[in-house]
């Protein structure tokens, strides 16, 4: 190869790893925003949001994959049995995900929630353990052992577990590890199209339900001062849970693994520092106590896993393999 080719490969590989990282850190952001939109969809309640987020979830994904034409995938993906029970049970288990976040930020328990998605790459390990076979290695045992001791405490200082992170670590824990038995033949937004599609019965239920109590906010005027505005953000909500999910999926393809494994962080930090500067939400000696060993022991899982990948990466070049960057 002449060396300006050369440069010319290097100078686009490094901007797409630039680009990778804008998309990457931008899905996260856009999570880590998260509770203020809910909060500014207030006085709506949890179920109606959700409702609302499915709904128009599917009616953005209809759209894009109509301009696409991607309609051929989604069809092949719905024929095939035991690929559609696999995404009725992650569509179950992200429903309540959903759930769960949109209550926490509600009764304003924002923290918890940014406990749950610090939680979830601990509880991944676990789950791969404990489905997969997966061995735990050193470090990844003292990391889990920390966690556990987190979760005592904090559930010592609540009077109770710490129902609202475990949720949310568990429901999305579960969620990717259905994911990934699906496997690469049902990508982000084939797989995001027929979740909300299979939403949709629940949804049309949930809204009724809201609308019969006299709950709904959604196209009512009257005292509560709800307007066009509101309305306009309830539908947004398909916009914003598309939208961030395209955007990581773009950062996923131009990352390696460990890198976007670094930027998961991203959500629950900004999420953790909207509750305590933002919603202020007191936080105790004690949960201080026990996110500080979450925090630790997630050093230590994102320690372990870049030396377990860089020492496969090793093997495999002398091995006279090809494989990505670390």
């Amino acid at each position: 190869m002449a060396p300006s080719a050369r440069v010319r490969l290097i100078d686009v590989n490094h901007a797409l790893d630039r680009r990778g990282l804008l998309f990457g850190a931008s899905a996260y952001f856009i999570w880590g925003l998260f509770p203020i939109f809910m909060a500014a969809l207030m006085p709506a309640g949890a179920f109606e949001i959700v409702a609302h987020r499915a709904l128009w979830s599917l009616v953005v994904c209809v759209i894009i994959v109509t301009v696409v034409r991607k309609w051929r995938r989604v069809r092949t993906v719905m024929s095939d049995r035991v690929t559609m029970l696999r995404l009725t049970a992650a569509a179950a288990l992200i429903g309540i995900n959903w759930g769960v976040m949109v209550y926490a930020v509600v009764t304003e328990r924002v923290a918890s929630t940014s406990l749950g998605y610090y939680i979830n790459p601990l509880l991944t390990v676990a789950l791969s353990v404990v489905f997969l076979g997966e061995r735990l290695r050193r470090l990844q045992m003292v990391a889990i052992s920390i966690a556990t001791v987190a979760v005592v405490i904090l559930g010592l200082e609540l009077g109770g577990l710490p129902w609202i992170a475990l949720t949310l670590a568990s429901t999305f824990a579960l969620y990717a590890l259905i994911k990934k038995g699906v496997g690469s033949k049902v990508d982000a937004l084939t797989g995001l199209t027929v979740e909300t599609a299979v939403m949709v019965p629940a949804v049309a239920i949930i809204l009724w339900l809201v609308a019969r109590s006299g709950a709904q906010t959604f196209l009512v005027r009257g005292e509560e001062g709800l307007g066009l505005t509101h309305d306009l953000l309830l539908a947004f909500t398909g916009v914003w849970t598309a939208g961030a999910l395209i955007v990581f999926a773009a950062g996923a393809r131009r990352l390696p693994l460990n890198i976007m494994g670094l930027l998961q962080y991203i959500a629950p930090t900004m999420t953790f520092l909207l509750a305590v500067w933002y919603f202020n939400e007191p936080m105790s000696p004690a949960r201080w106590s026990g996110f500080a060993l979450v925090w630790l022991a997630l050093v230590l899982i994102t320690v372990d896993s870049w030396r377990s990948r860089t020492r496969r990466k090793g093997e495999a070049a002398a091995a006279g393999e090809v494989t990505e960057p670390v």
